[in-house]
């Protein structure tokens, strides 16, 4: 491919590149590239607003360069502000570890483990906050790291920003001198992280880094970019018919845009599509992506089978709970639910059918024996009830 043909592979769907000069001239000098993505397990998995940057990544290891992926074991025990209207949940050393297991796992679903160079950031960050982080505040102002939008607004609105938030760009900025990177991918609420890193790599005496950035994927609520904190995701770790039915309930619009950063389908062809139709094949490509093609098709038959036929499924998730279990603790038992008020809130909404019926009132259950549970829209799930 030649460099023309290269540029054009790698900026499909950019939103910003710092700069395509400097991009042209690394990959004309005929080295192999260390391209850096950093993710932090603020969670136990990754889900599809990861693949988008992930997907980019991949095309770098196509070309023959290395992907040097950081797993954010320290820094996700900070929380990235980038973005946010509010400081993150502090996590445990073990929250992190557990996730970082599964970040991986899910993560060579999309790169090649071959050219992949799998690192964690407390390899240099802990030593780099010992002993180099207070000549490192030197060299940065308050001002430059107050100047961000996203910090500016939260001040706006008195909403708390902590004092290790405002330096987790230095942190990040650091992964970039510690693995030499080259170029470094990240979100467009990243920006300003990556630049950081171009800084640090400078006052390291080492050549800039390249910075490109992705659109945000937006989240099932058609709001806020995907994440598992805002209740939004598409695991990528999701059951192949959840993931069906997730990406079922996506609006038309949101469909579009995830036709657009998760595929390389032509746009106007979906558009002239039924927009059943349209989702549906979208649902397949990524459900056949994360689990085969064979997973694909039985969840878009499982999906027809369910909600467009009316029939339900033969093989439901079968819980057993003892009789007289009010409908909350069933609902919470059967995974349809977070807490009991979640679940009392569904039902008083409409939400839940026992047998398909629907149930206007939370109680205590003892009859009949055994019962098909509907929770929301697409769950189902078989309820046996037992002596107490």
């Amino acid at each position: 491919m030649d460099l023309h043909a290269q540029l054009a592979s790698l900026k499909r769907g950019c939103v910003s590149l710092v700069s395509e000069a400097e991009l042209a001239k690394k990959l004309a000098s005929g080295r192999t590239l260390r391209v850096k993505l950093g993710v932090d397990p603020t969670s136990a998995d990754l889900h599809l607003g990861h693949s988008v940057v992930l997907t980019r990544l991949r095309r770098f290891q196509d070309l023959g360069h290395t992907a040097v992926l950081i797993i954010g074991d320290l820094t996700a025990r900070v929380g990235d502000p980038s973005g946010r209207d509010s400081t993150r949940p502090a996590l445990t050393a073990a929250d992190v570890q557990a996730n970082a297991k599964t970040y991986q796992e899910q993560a060579f679903k999309i790169l090649d483990p071959q050219r992949t160079e799998l690192r964690f950031n407390s390899e240099w960050l802990e030593p780099f906050m010992r002993d180099l982080l207070l000549d490192t505040l030197k060299r940065h102002t308050v001002q430059q790291l107050l100047a961000r939008e996203d910090f500016k607004k939260r001040i706006a609105e008195n909403s708390p920003l902590t004092l290790l938030e405002v330096l987790y760009p230095l942190l990040q900025g650091y992964d970039s001198v510690a693995v030499k990177a080259d170029v470094e991918l990240g979100g467009n609420d990243q920006l300003t992280n990556l630049l950081m890193g171009r800084k640090m790599q400078v006052d390291a005496g080492q050549d800039a880094q390249v910075a490109m950035t992705e659109p945000l994927l937006v989240g099932l609520d058609g709001e806020k970019k995907m994440s598992k904190s805002y209740g939004n995701a598409i695991s990528l770790n999701d059951a192949p018919n959840e993931m069906f039915g997730k990406v079922m309930k996506a609006s038309d619009e949101l469909m579009l845009s995830y036709y657009e950063l998760l595929t390389d389908a032509d746009l106007e062809a979906v558009k002239a599509q039924h927009p059943m139709k349209a989702k549906k094949a979208l649902a397949r490509t990524l459900v056949a992506r994360f689990h085969g093609e064979p997973a694909a098709a039985e969840a878009l038959a499982y999906f027809e089978n369910t909600f467009s036929k009316k029939e339900l499924p033969t093989d439901l998730r079968v819980v057993s709970v003892p009789m007289g279990s009010t409908l909350s603790e069933i609902i919470g038992r059967a995974g349809g639910a977070k807490s009991r008020g979640e679940a009392r809130r569904l039902v008083l909404q409409g939400g839940v059918r026992i047998d398909g019926v629907k149930v206007a009132a939370d109680g205590a259950v003892r009859s009949p024996a055994a019962f098909v549970l509907q929770m929301g829209k697409h769950q189902f799930v078989r309820i046996e009830l037992r002596a107490p």
